[in-house]
């Protein structure tokens, strides 16, 4: 006997729905409890959440050595992506970030996030120590591009490769990337050149009004702070970063010849003063 043969539109429909259910199964309840032994946003854990900020040029996969440390040693952390849209925008974006993370937070920011999270974690009574890493840290006032010409050692300037863009309502911006044949010497000149030559294809730019928009809470001044000095950093000048942490009062690492990616190639002097920010506050 011969059996009728599925609609093609039947089996089709039928899929669909089957996929859409399947879909519907991996999204959590509202009741449904967090996970106790998964890391990240909403686990409950005896131990602060270390949200890392990442600056200009980059993306959260620069914290991975970090993130690998942390994790063994039974923080949970978390690198959210920074829009690098501006000040304005990557600080509101940060803040309301930190709203989604229930109890304690150890705030990290590289470069440019440490500028973010200076102004993202007023307000936030949760966050309990600020980490510079190779970072800005301005003053309620102040500008990116005032704080660099301060001391003399940048090479970020001459390495820019600006490129203009234009937003949905017409109006116009620049992006800046770094220049691919200088990457490494500015940037990373302690990594592998075959590893940064990956990281210059793939790099994020940051808008340029980063440097001319004007921070407007510095939460260093209620928040204690940690920062790390990258020694034979190109980017920010080493003299900047000192001066920016003796200003904050901040507890000082001085990490020899690292470049300013130090929690990549250093990822273990990063590790151990994150550590300490969690385990000396409350």
């Amino acid at each position: 006997m011969n059996r009728a043969r599925p609609r093609p539109r039947l089996v089709l429909a039928a899929a669909v729905l089957a996929g859409v259910a399947a879909f519907a199964a991996l999204i959590p309840t509202a009741s449904a409890a967090p996970d106790p032994a998964a890391p990240g946003i909403g686990a409950t854990s005896p131990k602060p959440t270390v949200v890392l900020v990442h600056g200009g040029f980059a993306d959260g996969s620069n914290w991975n050595g970090v993130i690998k440390r942390l994790a063994e040693d039974g923080y949970p952390a978390v690198a959210p992506a920074n829009p690098l849209r501006g000040l304005p925008t990557d600080a509101t974006y940060i803040s309301s970030f930190l709203d989604s993370i229930p109890g304690p937070v150890i705030l990290v920011g590289h470069s440019y996030g440490g500028a973010v999270i200076t102004n993202a974690a007023a307000g936030h009574p949760n966050v309990k120590a600020l980490v510079y890493v190779a970072a800005f840290v301005p003053d309620q006032g102040e500008r990116l591009g005032d704080l660099i010409q301060k001391y003399p050692g940048s090479e970020i300037q001459a390495a820019l490769n600006p490129i203009p863009f234009t937003n949905p309502d017409g109006t116009t911006g620049t992006d800046l990337y770094l220049r691919p044949d200088r990457f490494h010497d500015v940037f990373a000149a302690d990594l592998p050149l075959k590893e940064t030559r990956l990281m210059a294809a793939e790099q994020r730019p940051f808008s340029a009004s980063s440097f001319t928009d004007v921070t407007t809470a510095a939460a260093w001044h209620t928040i204690p702070s940690w920062g790390i000095v990258a020694t034979a950093d190109k980017s920010i000048p080493p003299a900047l970063e000192r001066y920016e942490y003796q200003r904050a009062n901040s507890h000082v690492v001085e990490a020899k010849d690292a470049s300013h990616v130090v929690m990549i190639s250093q990822p273990g002097v990063v590790t151990r003063v994150i550590e300490d920010a969690a385990r000396n506050t409350r």
